[in-house]
């Protein structure tokens, strides 16, 4: 899987409602080195992560997520990309759907898994909109 298709299955993860925190390298709890920003948060740390993925996993419904300018690097062991993404979804503790045009970006190291293929992780992401949250 080279590091398009790794982010392609993040985008299905995503609309089928999946665990994201794999996604996301830090095998050891409490890795700081990894950040994730959201289109209203900023998350530093694996923990803090797959905790907050967690949570939007637990609290969300019916996503849609439209790729519409997926570009990516690769290099031996890190890649990066952006895309243009229409989002929306249900926030179920709210009841209230969302939907929004989006930028994203970051970066993707080739991780060694122990008996299995490298694979690529996200160590940085940025998902922001132009609109107000």
């Amino acid at each position: 899987m080279d590091a398009a298709d790794t982010i392609r299955s993040y985008y299905d993860a995503l609309r089928t409602g999946e665990p994201l925190g794999p996604f996301f390298a830090g095998a050891q709890s409490g890795d700081d080195a990894v950040v994730k920003f959201g289109t209203s948060e900023r998350l530093v740390g694996t923990d803090a992560i797959r905790e907050g993925l967690r949570e939007q996993t637990a609290t969300t419904v019916d996503w849609a997520v439209e790729s519409h300018a997926l570009r990516t690097t690769e290099r031996e062991r890190h890649a990066w990309f952006s895309d243009a993404v229409e989002m929306n979804w249900t926030d179920t503790e709210r009841g209230i759907q969302y939907e929004f045009d989006t930028r994203w970006s970051g970066t993707l190291e080739r991780r060694d898994q122990a008996g299995a293929p490298s694979e690529w992780q996200f160590v940085g992401m940025h998902v922001s909109t132009a609109g107000e949250v």
